[in-house]
């Protein structure tokens, strides 16, 4: 398949809209910024896409990804229009099934938006967690931990070391004031559940070096740059064990929910079938 010489022609024309200097000005000054071969594109067309407060750097960017983007449009409209047979050009059919999907689709999300209860309550989201537990195994291990990269030499390391692994409030406290104290690079994960590949990417580990998770237990290795790396881990939900509940809370909504606007189409479709037979608007032909 071979273009024709006025796509190449715009083609090159683009090629020139690189230099940002005579770009600026083409945009700024004239009325037409690009063409390819019978199509043109106009300033404000291109102005229209750059966001208002946009600097100069990222509105040349912009305007040449939008320029592009719009030629290979148009390289495609005319290649098309050229080499595809009268009735493969034909699209009524695909159109007007589009049509109906579209506002099939507005007025579903009409109906729902008009009807959906998004209030979940706790008793709901306990009760949702009961009955589906098994749907809420981990397929890894979830942590609560405490991170902490030190130098091997740290005068702060066994008295942190101490801190850090206690479950006692004050002394979890002193942790956090220590750190900031002698600026170490300290994380305190244990309000919270984390996937152990997110604890892990979170101090830049590897996640076999935090294999295997047991509660309570101490991991400490050496990095790259031979410091410290040591881990508490706090608590530990293992690989395959049903996840704590407060992990999977907007998980539950966010099912609670779908399940919700599934049910309102459904209910939407089998009213307005009923609604078309009490009308006496459907019926059905037997031969």
């Amino acid at each position: 398949m071979r273009l024709r010489p006025g796509i190449f022609l715009g083609l090159s024309l683009l090629l020139a809209l690189q230099s940002c200097q005579w770009l600026s000005s083409i945009v700024h000054d004239e009325e037409v910024v690009a063409k390819l071969g019978k199509h043109r594109l106009y300033r404000s067309e291109v102005e229209a896409m750059i966001p208002k407060g946009t600097s100069s750097e990222d509105s040349l960017n912009m305007a040449m990804l939008y320029i592009n983007s719009w030629a290979t449009d148009m390289a495609f409209q005319d290649v098309s229009d050229k080499e595809l047979s009268k009735e493969e050009k034909d699209v009524t059919k695909e159109l007007e099934q589009y049509k109906e999907s579209l506002l099939r689709y507005r007025y579903e999300q009409r109906y729902i938006n008009e009807r959906l209860d998004t209030s979940v309550s706790e008793a709901q989201i306990y009760e949702y967690y009961k009955s589906h537990a098994e749907s809420f195994k981990t397929q890894r291990a979830l942590v609560k931990a405490r991170t902490l990269n030190v130098n091997k030499g740290s005068s702060f390391l066994a008295s942190f070391k101490k801190l850090m692994c206690s479950d006692n409030v004050e002394d979890v406290i002193e942790a956090d004031s220590l750190a900031l104290k002698g600026g170490l690079k300290y994380h305190d994960f244990s309000f919270q559940w984390m996937d152990v590949l997110a604890l892990a990417a979170s101090i830049g580990v590897s996640y076999n070096e935090i294999k295997p998770c047991k509660k309570a237990a101490v991991i400490q290795f050496e990095d790259d740059n031979d410091n410290l790396v040591i881990i508490y881990l706090a608590d530990v939900v293992e690989e395959g064990e049903v996840a704590p509940i407060e992990y999977v809370r907007e998980k539950i909504i966010d099912s609670i929910i779908s399940e919700r606007k599934h049910t309102l189409l459904s209910t939407l479709e089998r009213d307005l079938l009923e609604n078309a037979r009490v009308k006496e608007n459907f019926e059905i032909y037997s031969k």
